[in-house]
């Protein structure tokens, strides 16, 4: 076997995790100590990895992400009524298998977006198509899409993800356009794929922001339903780092 003819038939395939897994074995005659059958499985498992971290790569990146946050960097020590538990639960994603929602309130400071944007990146880990926005920013750039004729793209762009994420909900209370673009984004989801809400407002404010009787009605109904909750109290956690 011409081994250098091997490397380059991988790399012409475009197999780079094998490429590397092979040429390594080579420099350290490991692939000497293996039976065909291990030294092939290696190979393959090599490839499979590789593709699997740049997947994951692709995801976090696509799900722009506001904040690099991590489940295993979340604080549980500040007096703010964290359920560790039900985090851990969380952490396994099926919420998102099972096409649950999660809303986080608490005040300004307390690790609501934190929270959310550490179960997105752990949605991506595990193969989820995820995005993240700030609910003003969304309904900004929904706005633009619809001038130029590109609101039912970028609407269906957020019905295909698993996850979506809006954060700092409710931060102004919502016009019709807005409106109407919530209760039909949340139509589109609804029973279907998961959603994440972190806002400063309790749950029981949100008719209000949203307005419109029937609308926020049909909108809360969707979201809260069977929705796994985490409230959040405590001091700001950007004043105790200081």
């Amino acid at each position: 076997m011409n081994t250098q003819q091997t490397l380059e038939k991988m790399k012409s395939l475009r197999l780079p995790g094998m490429l590397q897994a092979y040429s390594s074995s080579i420099e350290s005659q490991g692939h000497l100590q293996l039976t065909a059958d291990e030294l092939l499985s290696m190979l393959i498992d090599a490839e499979w990895q590789d593709r699997s971290n740049k997947k994951v790569v692709r995801l976090t990146q696509g799900a722009a992400f506001r904040y690099l946050s991590h489940l295993s960097e979340i604080n549980y020590q500040a007096a703010r009524d964290l359920d560790r538990e039900l985090l851990n639960r969380l952490a396994t994603c099926q919420f998102i298998q099972q096409k649950e929602n999660i809303l986080i309130t608490g005040s300004t400071g307390v690790g609501k977006s934190f929270i959310a944007s550490a179960l997105g990146h752990q949605a991506c880990a595990m193969g989820y198509k995820v995005a993240y926005y700030n609910t003003s920013k969304l309904f900004t750039r929904l706005h633009g899409a619809k001038a130029d004729n590109s609101l039912y793209k970028e609407i269906a762009r957020i019905e295909k993800q698993d996850l979506l994420i809006l954060d700092d909900f409710g931060l102004q209370n919502l016009d019709k356009p807005q409106r109407d673009l919530l209760m039909e984004i949340i139509e589109d989801r609804h029973n279907k794929k998961s959603t994440i809400i972190a806002s400063q407002l309790p749950v029981s404010t949100w008719y209000e922001v949203i307005g419109e009787g029937t609308i926020a009605d049909a909108i809360l109904d969707r979201l809260v339903h069977s929705a796994h909750r985490i409230s959040l109290s405590g001091e700001s956690l950007r004043k105790v780092k200081k």
